[in-house]
């Protein structure tokens, strides 16, 4: 198989954090090109800066280890992030190479190794998120301007962003169907839970109205709701506690078809505030593949394509209420929803998504070449 251009990616996300979006472009994109995974710093262990590598299925994902206490892409990491980047470059043969952005705050160490072409995947709104940094912005405004060719997470983000680049591109996030239908033997944890099950499986941040998951333990006590997933930028003792809500912690991207398997209604309860305006749920499809009901608070990215499939409830009593009339549906409303989760989910697979992408990528690269000729001759 020929083997293109490398690839250098820039991420706020770890690869070991909740398998999502990156891992399922960038483990696809890696049969085709190099591919290296630049993480967000770490403490090194002593005075000098470190690289520590490891291949994830061929994504050598590599987390730089600084003296540096600022987190993340903080102004205070860049010059030596800068400097290790170039060591890295030097170390792994890193030449005319694409460079792809989920951070706009990575943008100049991404630029210490002058990359052929600069790609930016908008895949959040992270202007928005709780603790997001001030010179975010203007540092997006900069990344825009100098991607070569920009992509955005859902729909709702691509309205907002496609006046201000002439080449993005809408790629919703997708699934691997397949995975998801596969269920497995039920985990334990959950196992010995009574039914009826209502789940979710995903980051416990800012995003998920807390009012809505004390509402329904409270109004039915007899709904065992199960979450799964890491708790993050929020105080673990916000969360409500009820004995009918489970939260069983961080889960692997293997284990959760075994959970998913054991649900009988699967939820998005997230809030309606800055924070989801644009968010585009990957677990969206994810839930469709197990085929049983979905209910979600009105999010842009679930109520506009898959109002017609998805329960929606606006607000706690309405989230109550859509889960009442999800799990009391008819076998017939059940298999006309089901019909078109699997229309919805036949229409597109990452191994698609990841491939439109490298095309954008190849063509950005090859036109790249010919305007250095170009120039060269004139």
């Amino acid at each position: 198989m020929q083997v293109d251009r490398p690839l250098v990616v820039y991420s706020h996300l770890r690869w070991d954090f909740v398998y999502q979006r990156p891992q399922h472009l960038l483990s696809r994109l890696a049969a085709r090109r190099r591919v290296f995974f630049v993480e967000e710093p770490g403490p090194a262990p002593g005075a000098d800066p470190v690289w520590e590598r490891r291949d994830e299925g061929g994504v050598l994902v590599c987390r730089p280890l600084t003296p540096i206490t600022a987190p993340g892409f903080h102004a205070d990491q860049l010059p030596i992030l800068a400097e290790m980047v170039r060591t890295l470059a030097d170390e792994e043969g890193i030449d005319r190479h694409a460079a792809w952005l989920y951070t706009p705050l990575a943008l100049p160490v991404a630029q210490a190794i002058d990359p052929a072409v600069i790609v930016y995947d908008c895949m959040d709104e992270l202007s928005l998120f709780l603790g997001a940094p001030p010179e975010l912005l203007e540092r997006e405004d900069e990344l825009i301007r100098r991607a070569d060719v920009m992509f955005t997470g859902g729909p709702s983000l691509y309205e907002a962003k496609r006046s201000r680049h002439g080449n993005v591109h809408c790629f919703s996030s997708s699934v691997d169907a397949a995975h998801f239908r596969a269920g497995g033997t039920e985990p334990a944890d959950q196992a010995a839970l009574p039914r009826p099950r209502l789940g979710f499986y995903g980051v416990i941040d800012e995003r998920i109205d807390l009012d809505i998951l004390d509402a329904m333990a409270v109004a039915h006590p007899e709904w065992q709701v199960v979450m799964i997933g890491p708790v993050v930028k929020i105080d673990p003792a916000t969360l409500p506690r009820h004995p009918n809500i489970h939260y069983l912690g961080q889960r692997s991207y293997d284990a959760l078809p075994a959970y998913l398997g054991g649900w009988d209604l699967s939820l998005l309860p997230f809030a309606r505030n800055d924070a989801t305006r644009f968010i585009s749920p990957t677990k969206t499809l994810e839930y469709m593949a197990a085929e049983h009901p979905i209910v979600s608070t009105p999010i842009a990215d679930v109520a506009g394509p898959y109002g017609d499939i998805v329960y929606l409830g606006d607000g706690a009593a309405a989230f109550v209420a859509a889960c009442e009339a999800a799990l009391a549906s008819s076998a017939a409303e059940r298999t006309r929803r089901a019909e078109r989760m699997r229309n919805v989910l036949a229409r597109t697979s990452w191994d698609a998504t990841a491939a439109a992408m490298d095309s954008l990528i190849t063509t950005a690269l090859r036109r790249r070449a010919e305007l250095a000729v170009e120039s060269v001759e004139a």
